[in-house]
């Protein structure tokens, strides 16, 4: 019988399952891939972060949906050395070919190019401003941001342009750009979302094994709140039955940190994330993977995943009611707001593009 390979230490995914949906090959779990990882990195468990270096003639990513509270985003990266086995971005990697599983937390790509591109959209003439949102499909403060300071480079532009910008993260790698977050806190420019699904270190390491210590993250929110820079604490995902019952917790650390809003996501696992994270309860919880996924299919009408507009992020049943009610009490109980303000959007002033001036004469 052929060998199996123990899931890899340090990562999210348990395997390299390449896509269907797209007519991709699939890879076998024992294939030529991992024979050549083992030659070069040694054991699977030891797989290296590679980043590539692409560019792309646009940065801002403009959305029509109607269930979320931004029109634009940037993703200075694809791919998310995070790995968390719960991270709906990991579809996105089906598009080129490569893993959604480890694919997606070891071969990343950056954008040089954003910070330009940036300044070019910004000065285009029409253009109207609204709050970008930096985060929504990987995180802007993943480790190779220390290489590149991409994210940081885009706050620079917003800073100098007055132009409204979010962040998510789960790093505290954002208190590196303390400075420009405050110079924006101060003209109402910009709030922080931190995302923290577990306390439990233990729990944290096997399910989001690269993001920041959950007590960083709480640290994190704290100096963001004592710096005056907005801080919001997102609880996403809710895991039934992993995570769940630490819900009021978070909240009352986060109300001592001094947090401005919460919210709280359920999990969601649209197409190949259902797969990965099974493999992840299988690997780490095989005792109660059946009762998860039971309840999870119980808040999404029945299915491992509810795609529809409104529906997506609004679980239905006793459950999500649950869930509801208990995170309406845990904010009064920690004394947290539920809302963010609303961002300036009045004090935009295009980019001078270079040779804007010379063109004048």
């Amino acid at each position: 019988m052929p060998k199996t390979s123990p899931p890899p230490r340090g990562r999210g995914a348990q395997s390299a399952t390449l896509s269907r949906r797209f007519n991709l090959p699939e890879r076998e779990a024992d294939g030529d891939w991992r024979d050549q990882a083992e030659l070069v990195d040694g054991p699977v468990d030891k797989l290296r972060t590679s980043v590539t270096e692409e560019h792309p003639r646009t940065i801002i990513a403009f959305n029509q949906s109607p269930d979320i509270g931004f029109d634009r985003s940037i993703n200075a990266y694809r791919g998310c050395e995070h790995g968390c086995a719960y991270c709906y971005a990991r579809p996105s990697h089906a598009f080129l070919d490569l893993s959604p599983g480890l694919d997606f937390e070891t071969r990343l790509f950056a954008k040089p190019d954003a910070p330009r591109l940036l300044r070019e959209t910004l000065a285009r003439k029409g253009y109207r401003p609204a709050p970008i949102a930096m985060g929504t499909n990987t995180d802007p403060y993943q480790p190779i941001e220390a290489r590149y300071r991409l994210t940081r480079q885009v706050l620079e532009i917003c800073l100098e342009t007055n132009h409204p910008v979010t962040i998510t993260t789960k790093s505290d790698r954002v208190l590196r750009d303390l400075d420009l977050l405050q110079q924006l806190a101060r003209r109402n420019l910009t709030w922080v979302s931190i995302s923290v699904t577990s306390m439990d270190p233990r729990i944290s390491g096997t399910l989001e094994p690269r993001a920041a210590a959950p007590a960083k993250r709480i640290a994190a929110l704290k100096k963001l709140s004592e710096s005056g820079v907005p801080a919001h604490v997102s609880i996403a995902p809710i895991i039934p039955s992993i995570t769940d019952h630490e819900l009021e917790e978070i909240l009352m650390q986060a109300g001592a940190a001094g947090v401005d809003g919460a919210s709280w996501i359920m999990l969601r696992l649209p197409n190949e994330v259902a797969p990965i994270f099974r493999e992840w309860l299988d690997a780490h919880y095989p005792d109660r993977a059946d009762k998860v996924m039971s309840i999870i299919r119980s808040l999404r009408g029945g299915k491992d995943n509810e795609a529809q507009f409104f529906k997506r992020f609004r679980p239905d049943g006793p459950w999500a009611k649950l869930f509801r009610d208990r995170f309406r009490i845990g904010c009064r109980r920690a004394g947290i707001e539920r809302r963010m303000a609303a961002l300036d959007c009045s004090r935009f002033e295009p980019p001078a593009l270079p040779g804007a001036q010379l063109r004048l004469l």
